[in-house]
């Protein structure tokens, strides 16, 4: 029985993040972001995420949450906005000879990379129960938000607003507009 449910749990882990990487790809081309649909989320593979993610596996949110709750942290979590630039997290430093953090603005592309993974992983958990309105809503009720680069926590929440109140296919050619001009910016 142990068998078999570590097998069921490894190919649940993998389907979801195929999946997920699948959506964060397809939606990142109709925007122009080729380069980063095929290079996101490439850390999931690695055995420090891809295993405790695998022990953690529920299927209907984040293996990183429910490690999370068990440890008090996810080291699968840190090493993997460690090495992903879409995360806010990544853009934290410290500043020298002193504890306090400085919480950058995350250049134009990475900040859409955000928000195209927001989307997909909200369609990725939320299967038939998606709706438009659900990567602001989830936005708007978590801590993260509170803590973010005030400019990139507005340029986000915009975005996924924009998304709510148009649908996600006047959003995307808006996302690609925007990208066009921006993907430059810091």
């Amino acid at each position: 029985m142990q068998k078999n449910n570590l097998l069921k749990r490894f190919f649940g882990h993998l389907s979801t993040i195929n999946r997920h990487r699948y959506l964060v790809m397809t939606t990142c081309f109709k925007c122009g972001m080729y380069k980063q649909g095929l290079l996101h989320d490439l850390s999931k593979y690695s055995p420090t995420e891809f295993i405790p993610s695998v022990r953690y596996f529920q299927g209907n949110r984040s293996p990183i949450s429910k490690e999370k709750e068990v440890n008090g942290y996810s080291l699968c979590y840190l090493h993997h906005k460690g090495r992903n630039k879409h995360h806010w997290e990544y853009w934290i430093d410290r500043e020298p000879r002193s504890t306090e953090l400085h919480v950058f603005p995350m250049p134009y592309r990475y900040m859409l990379e955000s928000v195209i993974d927001r989307i997909s992983a909200s369609k990725t958990y939320k299967k038939e129960e998606y709706n438009d309105g659900e990567p602001y809503e989830f936005l708007i009720r978590s801590k993260e938000y509170q803590v973010m680069n005030p400019k990139t926590a507005s340029q986000i929440k915009e975005l996924l607003l924009y998304l709510k109140e148009n649908g996600e296919e006047k959003a995307l050619a808006y996302y690609k507009s925007l990208y066009k001009k921006n993907k430059n910016l810091l």
